[in-house]
């Protein structure tokens, strides 16, 4: 019986999440990854020699994952992955907080088009524009 098992697996298609997460992915899995952000990310982060230009511009298509992307991918274009980061008003947040090299304004200008991230772009965010902030969080429960 466990023959047959173990015979079954090994016919089986293995998909890129799983070769990811079991460590067995390689260079060849690359165009499979990068149909997806998540698995992109994953790939350029877990595969040595991954083409990390191909693999941000999968993960770029998320605002989520091109934050990940640029925080942890040695070699990702910071540019590119803020322009996508930046759709999303919480990821923007995050964005100028943790990434190097953020563009802080232009970030800031899309936290800014809410009160409620206006006012964590101000308190957390070095380099804020604080009258910036304050005055996207004006006549809101944010002001400050």
């Amino acid at each position: 019986m466990l023959d047959k098992i173990r015979k079954n697996a090994e016919e089986a298609k293995q998909t890129v999440g799983y070769k990811l997460n079991n460590g067995l992915a390689r260079l060849a899995d690359e165009e499979e990854a990068c149909k997806d952000h998540y698995w992109a990310y994953r790939f350029a982060r877990d595969v040595k020699g991954a083409n990390i230009k191909k693999c941000q511009e999968a993960a770029c298509k998320d605002p989520e994952w091109a934050y990940y992307f640029a925080y942890y991918i040695k070699g990702a274009n910071i540019e590119k992955c803020q322009e996508a980061a930046c759709k999303d008003l919480a990821w923007a947040y995050q964005f100028a907080r943790d990434v190097k090299g953020a563009n802080i304004e232009r970030c800031e200008e899309a936290a800014c088009k809410n009160p409620e991230w206006a006012y964590y772009f101000a308190e957390y965010v070095k380099g804020a524009n604080i009258e910036r902030c304050r005055e996207a969080c004006k006549g809101s429960k944010y002001e400050f």
